[in-house]
């Protein structure tokens, strides 16, 4: 019989997305979610429990892999695209190696279609001595999917979306041993197989 507990998102994942005064900015693992507004199938599908990435997934992995570029102490580990929602584990490393955040035109863009102000938060962000915040990791990632996202609309005929991309925030848990970790490891690896229990899946 198998006694290891299961990872529960409701138990790990509560709603009080940010811990008061933590700085997560310091070096250790964390495990992120990343919803799609309304929870809009973008991309791709769930076949024979596999995940088949659309132009739009693939697009988003792209960018989810030019991380360690942007932000160098950053680093990848697992990570899954879902149809409507991304899960990833980081680790951060608390160098403070990282780099401007993202142009003002890519906010520009992103504000046109949003309806949302996001300047005074990103311009003029520079990491080049200070540790990189999980947000601005985030925050960062988002920037530049939605921007190509839109792109792809008004070029390529994806699919539209309403006002944004993603929802306005996201889920952040800390790891804080390695059992731990290997549960969630496991459950990010056995997502697409559990599609149709997901509390994000719409039937």
């Amino acid at each position: 019989m198998d006694t290891k507990p299961k990872y529960n998102p409701q138990l790990h994942h509560r709603r009080s997305i940010r811990l008061k005064g933590y700085d997560y900015s310091k070096e250790g693992l964390y495990f992120i979610t990343i919803c799609v507004q309304n929870r809009k199938c973008l991309y791709g599908e769930i076949i024979n429990d596999e995940m088949i990435l659309n132009d739009a997934g693939i697009l988003t992995d792209a960018w989810w892999q030019k991380i360690p570029e942007k932000f160098p102490d950053i680093l990848l580990d697992d990570y899954v695209i879902m149809p409507n929602h991304f899960h990833a584990i980081v680790e951060n490393l608390g160098t403070g190696r990282g780099e401007p955040m993202c142009s003002p035109e890519s906010v520009n863009d992103q504000t046109e279609i949003q309806g949302q102000t996001h300047g005074s938060e990103i311009q003029g962000q520079t990491h080049g001595s200070a540790p990189t915040g999980l947000g601005i990791v985030v925050q960062w990632f988002k920037t530049m999917t939605t921007n190509e996202y839109i792109r792809n609309v008004k070029h390529n005929n994806w699919e539209p979306f309403d006002k944004k991309v993603w929802q306005r925030n996201y889920h952040e848990h800390i790891i804080r041993s390695e059992r731990e970790y290997l549960l969630i490891k496991e459950y990010i690896q056995n997502n697409p197989r559990r599609w149709s229990e997901d509390k994000f899946h719409k039937p």
